[in-house]
């Protein structure tokens, strides 16, 4: 059951799935998306192989504290910090932390600056950044329009609708009938869906101040979909040459998410990585 608590002086909203004394794995999603971008059943799916799973919605998405539109008043830092204070409240000492293409910045810097809260470190979908890793797809920069009017509820599910099917790459995975009915149920629920489709693009990427890749010191996986339009694959195996010991899992087929169908390969991999 999602409930809202305190954390780093704001109020999140955050939802768990499994035992409590199982070994925690936090799942941070990435830019504009709530923690439903980590589907319920893949939560319960990776909590039925002995893990406590955490989820919670960023500043700006969904039930969590929002900021006026083009104002956040926060920075990357300040992200990290309200993922250790989601372990502070939940009485969490360390976690195996999963960040998810914007959030493999937080993860990163959880790893470097906080690394007495880490257990092990996944990057899903994300980049070290570097300027000379391949650009957006052409084909993906075609299918960005601009954002829709906030107040037009239609409007706004079609176009996050048709901006997944975009992130997708063109995988053969992508279930438009599904894809909507989440994006419903996540429009419903967000506080300021003016907030939801901007602040992230806006905020200070202020990152680490103790090191960077190179210096995580604690076992890593990079998972990276084959077709990702956003951060093509060149830029998840630059990654994991970034991390001293990381693994790559490519995912076939998949783009910038983590379809249903490549559930299986995800989790146990995952759950070996964290076992």
């Amino acid at each position: 059951m999602e409930k809202l608590i305190d954390a780093n002086g704001v109020q999140l909203c955050v939802e768990t799935f499994g035992d409590a004394t199982h070994p925690a794995i936090l799942l941070i999603h990435g830019a504009g998306a709530s923690m439903l971008g980590w589907e319920s059943d893949l939560c319960s799916a990776i909590a039925g192989h002995g893990r406590f799973v955490v989820r919670y919605d960023n500043r700006d998405t969904g039930r969590s504290v929002s900021y006026p539109p083009g104002k956040p008043g926060y920075s990357l830092s300040d992200m990290t910090r309200d993922a250790v204070g989601v372990l502070d409240a939940l009485g969490i000492e360390r976690a195996h932390v999963v960040g998810r293409s914007m959030a493999g910045a937080i993860a990163l810097t959880l790893g470097v600056d906080h690394p007495d809260r880490v257990a092990s470190l996944t990057f899903v979908t994300t980049s070290t950044g570097e300027d000379d890793l391949p650009p957006m797809s052409e084909e993906f920069l075609a299918h960005t329009p601009e954002n829709p009017d906030p107040t037009d509820t239609a409007a706004v599910v079609e176009f996050v609708t048709d901006l997944l099917k975009a992130y997708s790459g063109g995988s053969p995975y992508f279930d438009e009938h599904a894809t909507r009915a989440l994006v419903e149920e996540d429009v419903a629920r967000t506080n300021n869906i003016a907030s939801a489709l901007t602040n992230h693009f806006l905020i200070d990427f202020d990152g680490p101040t103790s090191g960077g890749f190179g210096d995580i010191a604690v076992p890593a996986l990079v998972v990276h979909g084959e077709l990702d339009p956003v951060f093509p694959l060149p830029h998840g195996e630059a990654l994991r040459d970034a991390i001293p010991g990381a693994e790559l899992l490519v995912l076939q087929g998949a783009g910038h998410e983590v379809p249903r169908q490549l559930w299986g390969t995800f989790v146990s991999a995952l759950v070996a990585h964290t076992r």
